[in-house]
């Protein structure tokens, strides 16, 4: 399922394209925003695969948004304006919808994100990296390096270096110190929460971080440096709270 957003100041084209992504099943609507701040506002408390967004909007139009996001997710814009298309490619936009489209024109995109979040790798690439995850001893807590499939490559990472890791569909993003690009690789949360040690630990059911790299905790986010801000979920609040708990030293 990928989850998308809908951003549109007009409140009959928002409606329009909730209802749209309602009637495609690998589509989940994960919240309908009248503007890219409350967008923004949604996105420091949860994560979306992609945005439906238009990009003639006041106080913050959509392009200045999308470039506004440390990792954007993936983008679909929407907007009654043709001259805007080829600025939407060039911050690497999925598709562009122009207004007014049906439901044609919505399933074309949605299907585009389809093919760039779940492309599954090709039977000899499956096979080589189950053979790579099956050949591997058990894992150690005083382990300090793993590998990682992705693209055409298996890159060594060492683990201290890992920041975070985030959840994208079936692939996880995995940011490492140093890096300005986010190693992108075909795994599952489970099967990395698994393998990383007891210095990591799962904050989001889209995030795990690196307690070693947390530099501040303001209320329910976790803040890694100026640019990235991480959301604590709920379901994982209380055992965040626990170990800071055994840190904390003041009244």
């Amino acid at each position: 399922m990928i989850r998308c957003i809908a951003i549109d100041d007009e409140p009959l084209a928002l409606q329009q394209i909730a209802a749209y992504i309602k009637k495609v099943p690998f589509l989940e609507l994960a919240a309908q925003c009248q503007s890219a701040i409350e967008a923004r506002q949604f996105l420091e408390q949860d994560t979306t695969d992609a945005i439906f967004c238009d990009i003639n909007m006041p106080d913050l139009n959509g392009m200045d948004f999308v470039k506004s996001l440390t990792v954007p997710p993936l983008i679909v814009f929407t907007t009654a304006y043709a001259e805007y298309a080829v600025e939407g490619f060039k911050v690497n936009a999925v598709d562009y919808l122009l207004k007014p489209f049906g439901m044609q024109d919505f399933l074309r995109a949605a299907n585009r994100l389809k093919e760039r979040l779940e492309a599954t790798p090709s039977p000899t690439e499956a096979a080589t990296a189950d053979a790579i995850i099956h050949a591997k001893p058990e894992p150690h807590e005083d382990d300090d390096i793993l590998f990682l499939k992705t693209e055409y490559r298996i890159v060594k990472v060492t683990i201290a270096s890992i920041r975070y890791v985030e959840a994208m569909s079936e692939y996880l993003k995995v940011h490492i110190e140093g890096e300005p690009k986010p190693i992108i690789t075909l795994l599952s949360m489970k099967k990395m929460e698994e393998r990383l040690p007891s210095c990591f630990m799962r904050i989001h059911r889209s995030y795990i971080v690196n307690l070693t790299k947390i530099q501040e905790v303001n209320k329910n986010r976790i803040i890694m440096d100026n640019d990235t801000y991480l959301p604590v979920g709920d379901m994982y609040r209380d055992a965040f709270q626990a170990y800071l708990d055994t840190k904390f030293l003041g009244k």
